[in-house]
């Protein structure tokens, strides 16, 4: 085999393969990229048997054929060659020499017949979704799956598709996110649950271009997805997912619109008093026009004042100071809603078409006068 191309288009596509490539494995072929020219384009994939990512990239093909490259040795070679075009040239041995103007390296790979390929999917139905909307809707939820594996369900996402309208939700047990889209096409209903590692490595690849457009294939136990010039496969979760609208209440005793970015800010200032580790929860007092949060630690103490619209009754609750600053950071309005019930009940955080609702669980605490 032997081709030749730019250094930016060659580090592009290794770049964008890597993230399949495992950290830890023993089989040392998977270890590895596949660079494939057989079929008359340079494709490269790589492929953790979860997940799997192949992309095509621009250059000349002198010789067909293929070989499997160390990822890691690979991905630094060309990284640190010069900004000019890349020569690969293998021979039947599987010795890889890659030449770039003075620089030369050689390379032992191995038999691409060994690589585990990506597996065949049929592309009928594909829901479509703009580079950009899939991008911001993973920004919006992934924070809230669970990192660990007590429970493989909260490890990932669920996709539900009913006509025409994608719903995505993750949950780690003290908080729920949801986000709501309407697509530009009606489809048959579809529950699947995405491995959140999947989805964060797909928003890195994304350009989040509104005019590109990303295809989604589901089969019982893959998700495809189709992009620029780029392919990533992934198995599912296997499971139920959890019965999300029964945690849902629209009930509420105490409802408050507030400034988004003050309320941000406030609790961003409250978290300066709390050291890495600790579970201060800040306080929160709610009477007719403002809002007071408070923060007590072993560093000190703050207390601040917000002016809000508020319906219902006063209120005083605790709450995990990050997942207000997580769910917040992610939504875009100017002010939002949050509907409370009690100091032991959810807070919701949703608007009134309810394209996105967060749930956070609030926390004990006890009052110091």
């Amino acid at each position: 085999m032997k081709i030749i191309c730019t250094k930016s288009n060659l580090l592009s596509g290794v770049q964008t393969v890597s993230k399949a490539v495992p950290s830890k494995t023993t089989m040392s072929i998977l270890q590895c990229i596949l660079v494939d020219t057989r079929n008359g384009v340079i494709k490269l994939t790589a492929n953790d048997m979860e997940l799997g990512i192949e992309t095509v990239i621009d250059g000349e093909i002198l010789d067909k054929g293929m070989i499997a490259l160390d990822a890691k040795i690979f991905l630094e070679i060309v990284r640190k060659l010069p900004d000019s075009d890349i020569t690969i040239e293998t021979n039947d041995s599987f010795k890889t020499t890659i030449t770039c103007e003075k620089a030369k390296f050689n390379i032992i790979g191995k038999s691409g017949d060994d690589f585990s390929f990506l597996p065949d999917i049929e592309r009928n139905d594909s829901v479509i979704l703009s580079q950009f909307t899939l991008k911001e809707i993973i920004r919006q939820t992934i924070f809230s799956i669970a990192d660990n594996d007590n429970n493989r369900v909260m490890t990932g996402e669920l996709f539900e598709i009913n006509q025409d309208t994608l719903k995505v939700v993750t949950l780690d047990g003290h908080r729920i996110s949801i986000r709501k889209i309407a697509l530009k096409n009606s489809y048959d209903s579809k529950k699947v649950i995405v491995p959140g590692k999947t989805l964060n490595e797909i928003s890195k690849i994304l350009s989040g271009d509104m005019d590109k457009d990303v295809n989604i294939y589901f089969t019982d136990k893959h998700i495809l997805f189709e992009f620029d010039n780029t392919i990533v496969v992934s198995r599912l979760i296997e499971g139920e997912y959890f019965k999300i609208d029964q945690m849902l209440s629209s009930d509420y005793e105490t409802k408050v619109r507030i400034n988004k970015k003050e309320l941000l800010d406030c609790i961003d200032r409250a978290t300066l008093l709390v050291k890495e580790g600790d579970k201060k929860p800040v306080i929160i007092s709610i009477s007719d026009v403002s809002m007071e949060l408070k923060m007590n630690s072993t560093v000190g103490s703050m207390d601040e004042q917000i002016d809000i619209t508020k319906e219902g009754k006063d209120l005083m609750i605790g709450f995990n100071p990050k997942f207000l600053i997580d769910s917040l950071r992610v939504i875009e309005d100017e002010e939002v809603d949050l509907y409370m019930v009690n100091p032991k009940a959810p807070c919701f955080i949703r608007n009134a078409e309810e394209s996105y609702i967060y749930v956070i669980l609030p926390v004990n605490f006890t009052t110091v006068h």
